[in-house]
């Protein structure tokens, strides 16, 4: 629409207040409309020939043309499917097969899209008037009067539109419309399925041995000691439960695996644990050693830095900061929960080994409502 009266003067406003120029109304005086002469020029958005009504030919021209091209796009969009189903996973995941599957959806995709662009394009030049509007700027809010004839003006439009009195067009656009309706609710499968408890446990279980993060994990000159630690006050090892290598993971547990259950073991001094730590937290120790989850709890960040004055555990991605003298609870930062504590002890031949699995589910603290940790 082209605002013909930017000055907020009279020119152009009938004796009830309305703008010439506004579409007409057949049920009352609140609309007033004033048609172009076609043959005399004017200025405005539109030519003076087409600020009136299409002739009748060129609307049912114009209809056939944009009902064929959402016809275009529903078709588009059932191939889109179609291209979606034909291929599985395994096929998908080889590169001479994976190629076409993806050339077939977006190209379907594509199509629909730009079918339903064009047959609206053509909607709007062949069948919908064009006329100039102008509006002055009254004083808000709007009288009753203005806004009971707003419903009136709303249907009019419709009506002006096509969508209510050409069923062709309607009922085509909303053909076209379906499958691309539809195409969000079925992708939501390759989002897989649902984590379940997966996200509660992890590698370790009661007795497991631990070996130092990196190392070769070979036999049993890597597995950590009680003794590795005591003498060190403050002392701090990054360490993974022990698995026997296989040929599909030669270190003895996948990355995704190694990722869940890498501890911070940390030696605290005499007397360092806080009031606040309850009993079973401090049953969880032994000697002094305290083993708690290295990835941290607002986005799943290693927090791999210890100081040893003040016994804080720091992630470096965001600072947030877990005190490891009282439960590794947060002391600053974005996240919103402790540090998961891993239960140990030491076996007969005194190896630190795990007494269990965490005490919550590891990981960014966005997991937290679903799992109640």
């Amino acid at each position: 629409m082209t605002d013909t009266n930017p000055n907020n003067d009279n020119e152009g406003i009938d004796g009830s207040g309305r703008v010439i120029g506004t579409p007409s109304s057949a049920g009352g005086d609140r609309l007033v409309a004033a048609p172009a002469d076609p043959h005399e020029e004017h200025e405005g958005a539109y030519p003076a020939a087409e600020t009136h009504g299409r002739p009748e030919e060129m609307q049912r021209r114009g209809e056939r043309l944009a009902s064929l091209w959402f016809v275009v796009a529903f078709v588009a969009g059932v191939l889109f499917f179609v291209a979606y189903f034909w291929w599985n996973s395994a096929e998908i995941a080889d590169p001479r097969i994976g190629q076409y599957s993806n050339m077939a959806l977006g190209g379907s995709l594509a199509l629909a899209l730009f079918a339903i662009g064009a047959g609206m394009t053509v909607w709007t030049r062949q069948v919908m008037p064009h006329y100039e509007v102008g509006s002055p700027y009254d004083e808000l809010p709007s009288s009753p009067e203005e806004k009971g004839s707003f419903g009136d003006f709303f249907m009019r439009s419709a009506d002006e539109s096509g969508f209510t009195k050409r069923p062709l067009l309607r009922r085509t656009l909303l053909l076209a419309m379906a499958p691309l309706g539809l195409a969000p609710i079925v992708l939501l499968r390759d989002m897989g399925p649902l984590p379940g408890d997966v996200l509660h446990s992890t590698t370790w279980r009661r007795g497991m041995r631990m070996v130092v993060e990196g190392s070769h994990r070979e036999g049993p000159s890597t597995w950590i000691r009680a003794e590795d630690l005591e003498n060190q006050p403050g002392a701090m090892i990054s360490a993974l439960p022990y698995v026997e290598p296989t040929e599909e993971h030669p270190h003895g547990l996948s990355l995704n695996d190694q990722a869940k259950a890498v501890i911070l073991l940390i030696k605290m001094p005499d007397g360092a644990f806080k009031p606040t730590m309850t009993e079973e937290q401090l049953g969880w120790t032994y000697n002094g050693i305290i083993a708690y989850s290295k990835i941290c709890t607002h986005v799943g960040c290693p927090a791999a830095l210890y100081e040893q004055g003040t016994h804080r555990i720091l992630c470096p991605c965001h600072q947030s900061t877990f005190d490891a003298a009282d439960g590794a609870k947060v002391v600053f930062g974005p996240a919103h929960r402790p540090l998961p504590q891993l239960p140990i002890s030491v076996d007969a031949e005194g190896y630190l080994v795990a007494d269990g699995d965490f005490s919550s589910a590891v990981g960014p603290t966005f997991w937290d409502a679903e799992r109640g940790a």
